[in-house]
């Protein structure tokens, strides 16, 4: 009987525990995820990423067009 009461009072306090470390490390995200610093890179990265979808895109059509990489003339772009 002692095992189980020991048991469920530890179980309740690591619960309580946890749950309060998961709000703080919730706090934490959020305001690094809401910095102005954290923001700018994620634009900088996410033009990066539209820019490298374009340039695989065209390069993917110039292969299916013209069977070579290098586009019609055989030349690097």
């Amino acid at each position: 009987m002692k095992l189980v009461f020991g048991m469920a009072v530890g179980y309740l306090l690591g619960a309580k525990a946890g749950r309060e470390r998961y709000e703080a490390i919730i706090r934490a995200a959020r305001r690094v995820a809401g910095s102005q610093t954290v923001q700018s890179t994620a634009g900088v990265l996410r033009s990066q990423v539209d820019l490298a979808t374009r340039r695989g895109k065209q390069r993917m059509a110039d292969v299916l067009h013209t069977g070579s990489p290098n586009g019609a003339n055989g030349y690097q772009r």
